[in-house]
């Protein structure tokens, strides 16, 4: 089943891919493991999305080497002041999700036409290869589609309309935009309130975000949307919403947005730093 967001944001997604084509523009080693999830065939239907993005200043300060799949590593073209995509995870309202629900493997040929945008807002930000779940490892790309897209029927059906309609969704609710037109802008200095980041957020899109850090960096931040994509509160806990700005959160009542740089090194690039102290 086509999903509503496909047709629709078609247009919108190729103008978009058009516009970032002229201009410049993580992830954990493997991907920020959520601890709850199940395997299997015989899985209920998921209650929500979770659109998950990532802050490659705080994910590629990790980095201590480079390789050509690590999107880290390439210099200018680095997506170092923007959230990029982690993945779009089907999720119950319980706090648990499905994972690996069927036995069908990632075919990178089904979204060939999807590679250059891919390649620029959906980066693995690491060199490591995650697990697949038929055994052995492989592509960033298709870990997030076996594992978590293989659960979002009958929402999707194949891997086309489940990337595609990500991008949309990405590229919809924009959430760096949102941050920067509210003075949250990269930084290696500056700290900003949680609670303004988060404000910002539901002014915007009028539901609540979750946001997890690493120490007091932004390390990814999470947007929730109901099955016809309207945006809906992140469920946190089956009985209550967690107080993101309080000490129950990963995250302090001030954080930052860091920024990297990456140097060029023997034909790949290396990250570096602007803050020692990150």
């Amino acid at each position: 089943m086509s999903s509503p967001l496909t047709q629709p944001l078609l247009c919108l997604f190729l103008a978009l891919l058009f516009v970032a084509g002229t201009s410049s523009p993580a992830r954990a080693p493997d991907e920020l493991e959520r601890v709850g999830g199940g395997g299997g065939e015989n899985q209920r239907e998921f209650d929500y999305f979770a659109l998950a993005l990532q802050w490659p200043g705080t994910y590629c300060q990790r980095t201590r080497k480079c390789c050509s799949s690590n999107g880290c590593c390439r210099g200018s073209n680095s997506p170092a002041t923007i959230f990029t995509i982690h993945g779009l995870w089907p999720d119950y309202n319980d706090g648990t999700w499905p994972s690996c629900c069927t036995k069908s493997s990632f075919d990178p040929k089904e979204i060939s036409t999807l590679n250059d945008a891919l390649e620029k807002y959906w980066p693995s930000l690491s060199c490591s290869k995650p697990s697949s779940c038929n055994g052995g490892k492989g592509s960033f790309w298709g870990h997030e589609w076996e594992k978590h897209g293989t659960c979002s029927y009958p929402v999707f059906g194949n891997e086309y309309d489940y990337f595609l309609t990500t991008l949309n969704l990405y590229f919809k609710y924009n959430v760096t935009s949102v941050l920067n037109d509210a003075g949250y802008v990269p930084s290696n200095t500056e700290k900003y309130p949680l609670g303004g980041i988060i404000s910002a957020i539901e002014n915007a899109f009028h539901a609540s975000p979750q946001i997890i850090c690493s120490k007091d960096s932004v390390q990814e931040l999470r947007l929730c949307f109901s099955k016809d994509f309207k945006p809906r509160d992140c469920a946190i806990a089956s009985d209550a919403k967690i107080d993101m700005v309080t000490s129950k959160s990963s995250c302090p009542k001030y954080v930052s947005l860091p920024e990297f740089a990456s140097t060029g090194h023997d034909g790949l690039q290396s990250w570096a730093s602007n803050n020692s102290a990150l």
